[in-house]
């Protein structure tokens, strides 16, 4: 089954005056302390329809946000589904040949013929000089923001110091190949290169532009690109960090046919209490959970053969 589509309740940001950058890859801008520290990243529009990134970095653009050590980073991602976004189809420029996020991988980053190929071989560079990132998403369900932190205790530990959002989701990724946040050192034990990929809430959700904000000041924060009380300010207009809970994904259900669907409404975070129990069917193939207490992140409620339908997880305590 496939789900209607939710109101759009944020508008395009106008992201024309940053999009020249000033490191010779367009969209990309860098500034510099001139003060040893690590380069950090904040990353928007991986997906062309995920409004809620160039929501926050306008904000730090128009506050003339400047790192007190290192370099930090502000980058519009995929411009051309950025590009093609519109509110009346807004499914329709989640890219604009093939998904962005699953392309960081040495096969898939030497360039090719689609226009998502082409862009990761030119921000291979700039990917290549980062040291911490935090890559801004959104969901399609409205359902609680949560990270998703990569498989490694690194990217768990980066996700308990920023505090928020408060659900941690830890795994290896997709079949269909590697994201962004799991390029390089990013995916790497022994590096010191870390990342997040943080999902804000539904796309178009007028929530979703706030998550962003305030994740990106907290990740701003923690990792001393700014001062520590850098953003007092507009940060007390939030809640307190609520406690986090971590789940590690069990697996991901790829889709095999053409004729998947689930047996319910699915939104996501749903938990289900008993292995065994029929969540899909992939044609005719009935898709089970494995455990007792299954709990089900981000099933896709517009599936595609070849794409993740859900990832199929378990709480875990403390990560």
């Amino acid at each position: 089954m496939t789900a209607k589509t939710p109101p759009v309740e944020l508008s395009k940001t106008d992201i024309t005056p940053y999009r020249a950058g000033n490191t010779g890859i367009e969209g990309v801008t860098t500034f510099d302390s001139g003060v040893a520290g690590p380069h950090v990243a904040v990353t928007a529009v991986v997906h062309g329809n995920e409004l809620c990134g160039p929501i926050a970095l306008d904000w730090l653009f128009r506050k003339d946000i400047r790192p007190v050590r290192g370099k930090l980073s502000l980058a519009f991602i995929n411009l051309d589904a950025y590009d093609r976004f519109d509110p009346a189809d807004p499914f329709a420029s989640r890219w604009a040949d093939e998904d962005m996020n699953r392309l960081w991988q040495p096969e898939t980053l030497g360039g090719g013929e689609t226009l998502e190929r082409k862009r990761a071989k030119e921000l291979r560079p700039f990917m290549d000089d980062v040291d911490l990132l935090l890559d801004i998403h959104s969901m399609q369900s409205a359902t609680a923001p949560l990270y998703i932190a990569g498989p490694l205790a690194k990217g768990r530990a980066l996700a308990r110091a920023v505090e928020t959002p408060a659900l941690v989701v830890s795994d290896e990724g997709h079949a269909a190949g590697k994201r962004m946040r799991d390029y390089a050192g990013f995916g790497d034990p022994a590096s010191d290169k870390n990342a997040l990929l943080v999902e804000c809430g539904q796309h178009w959700e007028a929530a979703s532009a706030d998550v962003a904000l305030e994740t990106t000041l907290r990740f701003l924060q923690v990792t001393g690109a700014v001062a520590e009380n850098a953003f007092a300010d507009e940060l007390a207009r939030f809640p307190a960090p609520a406690p986090q809970t971590f789940i590690e994904i069990i697996e991901p259900v790829t889709i095999m046919t053409d004729t998947f669907r689930f047996v319910e409404d699915y939104v996501g975070q749903e938990v289900i209490e008993k292995a065994g129990t029929v969540i899909a069917h992939d044609g005719d193939t009935p898709v089970t959970v494995p455990e007792d207490r299954t709990v089900l992140i981000m099933p896709n409620r517009r599936p595609v053969k070849g794409q993740t339908a859900v990832r199929l997880g378990r709480f875990v305590a403390g990560a």
